[in-house]
């Protein structure tokens, strides 16, 4: 009976012990194989988890938002205020809406939402603007316009951490980390005297207004004609009709000795006036090439001067700005700023999976690029300094208008 009951006990035991081992056994291949009790979805490194705006935990954002990427951009305008300056800021804030339309029609989906900030026109209330794009977790701010606004407004930025691209065309405004997406007169004075010297004009002068625009056109004239290696025989101010009088006076015999062959004169109000004086002078035009500035662009005291028949001038290619004028017009009711295709440019870079998915977004290195990128307007690059080149083509005037001569080249 001892023996018996011995017996049962050891083959309770080597059951057990066996039920155990098998248990063992199971756990051992569960944790070694893909294969779990109960649903399980499947994974792939290839697939990723949609995110939306507002998982990213940011804090509420004052404004109207654009788009629904989970990163966040404020877009700093002149929406009210000074009238004609708040009707540009408007007619961009525009371009930025076409510009989001068109990558979820292209992309099915937008990186970025766009949060829409009213600057006034005011310096103050720009900086206050970033300040609070900064604090609602804005990776980068686009705008505001005009320079003081951008540098008040980039100080800030630059405090936050965060990068700025703003649309002022004064390259003072500029700084590490505060990029200007807008033509700048190194660039255009340097594309356009490029040209000339390419179709063999040797000897160069200028005349250039006291004014603010005239002192950094001024600048960038003898910084062209230095990089340039290029022969500059004078340079004339002018503040009053008196004194431009004596410039022309002065480059006549110049120009008919033939140690001058092309005149810079970039101020576009007064363009007209001295090409008045030059014909007075007895100065055949087909001798003489003038060059202008991109603010001749679209401007009918210049083009209907039969005078100016045949001058040059930088712009950017308006191809841009035409394609999308049709779309703008059935959606506003009005015609585009040409400064519309800025801010769409301005919508599509902060959009780019390179800057928008980098760690940090819109890191330093990528936003320098020396390839740059390709925007409504073509090709532009920014520098580290926060200067930039913009593709820009070479017009010339025609009778009642201008046409394109040179296709669209960074200078």
């Amino acid at each position: 009976m001892l023996f018996e009951n011995i017996n049962r006990f050891f083959v309770k035991l080597f059951f057990g012990l066996k039920y155990l081992l098998i248990l063992f056994l199971l756990t051992i291949l569960a944790a070694c194989s893909n294969f779990s009790f109960g649903p399980q979805i499947a994974t792939s490194p290839l697939i990723t988890t949609p995110q939306f705006a507002g998982e990213n935990n940011l804090p509420p954002a004052a404004g109207e938002q654009i788009g629904s990427g989970n990163i966040r951009v404020a877009l700093l305008l002149p929406l009210s205020g000074e009238g004609e300056l708040a009707n540009v800021g408007i007619s961009m804030a525009n371009g930025a809406r076409l510009a989001m339309e068109y990558i979820e029609k292209n992309n099915n989906s937008s990186n970025i939402t766009l949060v829409l900030k009213d600057t006034k026109g005011d310096a103050t209330i720009a900086a206050q603007k970033a300040s609070e794009a900064i604090s609602e977790g804005a990776s980068l701010i686009l705008g505001p316009l005009r320079a003081h606004s951008v540098r008040s407004a980039g100080s800030v930025a630059r405090s936050g951490g965060i990068p700025l691209i703003g649309f002022s065309n004064n390259s003072g405004a500029a700084s590490n980390g505060v990029y200007l997406l807008n033509v700048l007169p190194e660039g255009e004075v340097r594309r356009s005297l490029k040209y000339a010297s390419a179709q063999g004009r040797r000897s160069f002068a200028a005349i250039l207004s006291t004014t603010d625009f005239g002192t950094i056109q001024g600048g960038a004239f003898r910084q062209a004609v230095s990089d340039l290696g290029l022969n500059a025989q004078a340079v004339y101010s002018f503040s009053n009709e008196g004194e431009a009088r004596l410039a022309v006076e002065q480059l006549i015999p110049l120009i008919q000795g033939g140690q001058i062959d092309a005149i810079f004169i970039p101020d576009r109000a007064t363009a007209p006036s001295f090409a008045t004086l030059f014909e007075a002078g007895g100065i055949d035009k087909n001798k003489i090439l003038f060059i202008g500035s991109a603010d001749w662009d679209n401007d009918s005291a210049i083009t209907q001067t039969p005078y100016l028949v045949g001058a040059i001038y930088p712009s950017i290619d308006d191809r841009g700005l035409e394609a999308i004028r049709p779309e703008y017009i059935a959606k506003f009711g009005s015609s585009p700023h040409p400064f519309t295709t800025i801010a769409y440019t301005a919508t599509l870079l902060a959009n780019s999976s390179a800057l928008a998915k980098t760690t940090p977004p819109y890191a330093y290195n990528q936003l320098t690029r020396p390839t740059g990128f390709n925007g409504r307007d073509g090709l532009f690059r920014f520098y580290p300094d926060g200067r930039s080149d913009y593709a820009l083509v070479i017009k010339q005037i025609i009778p009642d208008g201008a046409r394109i001569i040179d296709g669209a080249k960074l200078p």
